[in-house]
């Protein structure tokens, strides 16, 4: 078996090196949209985690077997091509839960609590030098989650951990389904027009489609109560990223955290960069990657090739 990992670099130090019990591997930090073709050309696994892998570059290869993405999201992969030419393609679904809940809660808190504002306070000196024990009032004040309503967009996995933490923090909690499916005995759902006019916060786990492409812009800003803080942990093309950053500049909501965005890594012309207060948080799409979490993607990973070579079905799309 010859396997190519296409953008290793995008999993920090994985040991990759441990495919090597299961045939010739090559190993390439990142791949750019033109050298896909050559480099998967006498491959029959393909690991990759963001590079696409299309009919364009797939079209006339009779090698490749089996892709697995190095993530719970595959669309990146040309999922009709594979099963017309039967390629199998496995993810890893659950292992980055706790890692993306954890992120959430720290972006969250950084516009709830001000942590970095404070850090910078004391280590400036002004703290020294300010004659009492604390620091409050004016552009220091701070808020508590608790009692306040607390709108989960898309209840899959993600969305349950982070409903768990917000009960915890003595949140309201509520959830909007984007799909009309999900139900939950423990938890009340709500219509989208509630959840925009009544919640504190909205944290967004929900997968990006055609209906939820968009689903927060300009318009649905201006109902929404003037202290609302919205955290994405989903895809950046959900919220409307111009204008999000008016509605931040204008006063229109709370704040605004994400860990995702339109183009990855987020292009130097987004609007969002041009927000220059306090109300916006920004990670560098990393919910997904505590070390805990990548080791799990991983192993996951081995196991997935394992069983596709046993000739066992495990996390199989196609």
């Amino acid at each position: 078996m010859k396997i190519v990992v296409l953008d290793a670099k995008t999993l920090g130090d994985t040991p990759f090196d441990k495919l090597q019990k299961y045939g010739e591997v090559k190993i390439y930090e990142r791949t750019a949209k033109e050298e896909r073709k050559e480099r998967i050309k006498e491959a029959n696994i393909i690991l990759t985690n963001k590079v696409i892998v299309d009919r364009e570059v797939m079209e006339g290869n009779e090698n490749i077997k089996l892709i697995g993405v190095l993530a719970t999201g595959y669309n990146n992969v040309d999922i009709e091509y594979c099963k017309e030419h039967n390629i199998g393609v496995v993810n890893v679904a659950g292992y980055s839960t706790e890692s993306v809940t954890q992120i959430c809660i720290g972006l969250l808190m950084e516009l709830t609590n001000k942590i970095s504002k404070f850090d910078q306070y004391v280590k400036s000196g002004r703290y020294s030098s300010s004659g009492i024990f604390t620091c409050v009032g004016g552009e220091y004040d701070i808020h508590e989650i608790s009692n306040k309503k607390w709108c989960i967009v898309g209840l899959g996995s993600i969305g349950k951990n982070v409903a768990r933490v917000a009960k915890g923090l003595g949140a309201k909690v509520y959830y909007y389904s984007t799909t009309g499916k999900h139900e939950d005995p423990e938890i009340e759902r709500v219509s989208f027009e509630e959840m925009i006019k009544t919640s504190d916060i909205i944290t967004i786990h929900c997968p990006l489609t055609d209906k939820t492409k968009g689903m927060f812009n300009y318009k649905v800003f201006q109902e929404m109560k003037k202290n609302v803080i919205i955290i994405n942990m989903a895809r950046g093309p959900i919220v409307v990223n111009d204008d999000i950053a008016k509605a931040l500049q204008e006063n229109l909501i709370g704040g605004y955290g994400t860990d995702v965005f339109d183009e990855e890594p987020i292009n130097t012309s987004n609007k969002l960069l041009e927000v220059s207060n306090e109300k916006i948080v920004f990670s560098p799409h990393i919910g997904w990657a505590t070390i805990e979490a990548r080791e799990r993607l991983f192993n996951e990973t081995i196991k997935n090739i394992e069983s596709f070579l046993k000739g066992e079905n495990r996390n199989r799309i196609v």
